[in-house]
């Protein structure tokens, strides 16, 4: 990137925050602190109403906007890849505002990225998993969650937990959002149960906005999954399986704590790490006459355990 188009993306990260730290700007553009300081400086002799306070970082005063900007056409794909992923993983309202800003962002191409959008549009697609409920289509809870999150209001939902069958209406203080294994989860502190909670919204059957701020200072999503993975018991497990069942891996391993594999003497070595080491067991005995135990000895004497309990059920 040469320096003037450095200097206009700079302006450009400038405005889609309040505060922007030097050290940030240095570490997106792969720059020094001191070339940052030479570019802000920059800026500013251009006329740009830059305000630097040390220690906190920069701003621009309010009211300063940048006239339209021009995407790249790469820039232009990379959205129309987003609003595919959007309309298959998110509610109808969140999709609908994607497509609102989408508009905005067409408008502002050039003809030949327009061109090129529509020549590619109906070239990507994202299905949706069969195993997809479809209650969160009707629920729309993302916004809410959202809205919840940035004004620190406390929400109240109705809640199914698949591990007792039960039902139960909750006030929690939500955390964060993040999507796995085709599922939406919601991470919230419930006053109900008094820890951190994860919630899958596809088992949310209401959800609304108390009006009631909440004062506590929670982690945020990143900061509370890293020490939530590092307080878990978790157990390293090593198998070796025979190639031909890798297809029918692709997804069950990842469900499994799945970290590495390599190949060994013409067989597959894997490498897992499990928190629930009896549910593993179960799994694994599906591909028993294809799998090797390697490690550890624990896992080897529950799948004994098991097989015996099997074998005398069965005499």
């Amino acid at each position: 990137m040469n320096r003037i188009d450095r200097i206009s993306a700079i302006l450009i990260h400038l405005q889609s925050r309040r505060v922007v730290k030097a050290s940030d700007i240095a570490e997106r553009f792969n720059i020094s602190l001191r070339t940052v300081y030479r570019d802000v400086k920059t800026l500013e002799e251009a006329g740009i109403p830059l305000m630097g306070e040390a220690g906190v970082g920069y701003s621009i005063m309010d009211g300063y906007r940048l006239p339209p900007v021009m995407f790249t056409r790469e820039e232009a794909t990379a959205f129309l890849t987003a609003e595919k992923l959007m309309e298959k993983l998110t509610d109808p309202s969140s999709e609908d505002n994607y497509k609102s800003a989408m508009y905005k962002i067409r408008s502002v191409l050039r003809m030949t990225e327009k061109d090129f959008l529509e020549n590619i549009d109906g070239h990507i697609e994202v299905l949706k998993s069969r195993r997809l409920s479809g209650a969160i289509l009707d629920l729309n809870p993302l916004q809410i969650i959202l809205k919840g999150i940035g004004e620190r209001q406390v929400l109240s939902i109705h809640y199914f937990a698949a591990h007792n069958q039960q039902k139960s209406e909750r006030c929690i203080e939500p955390v964060g959002v993040f999507y796995q294994d085709n599922y939406w989860h919601l991470i919230a502190w419930c006053r109900l149960r008094l820890d951190y909670r994860d919630f899958r919204l596809d088992r949310i059957s209401d959800i609304s906005l108390t009006g009631e701020r909440f004062r506590t200072l929670h982690p945020n999503l990143n900061e509370y999954i890293a020490q939530s993975a590092s307080e878990k018991n978790l157990t390293t497990v090593t198998i070796r399986v025979e190639k031909k069942i890798l297809p029918y891996l692709t997804e069950q391993k990842y469900y499994n704590g799945f970290v590495s594999e390599k190949e060994i003497d013409g067989v597959i070595e894997m490498t897992f790490l499990t928190e629930f080491i009896e549910g593993f067991v179960r799994w694994l005995m599906m591909y028993g006459d294809m799998a090797e135990i390697i490690t550890p000895c624990s896992l080897k004497e529950k799948v004994r355990e098991l097989s015996g309990i099997i074998h005398q059920k069965h005499q």
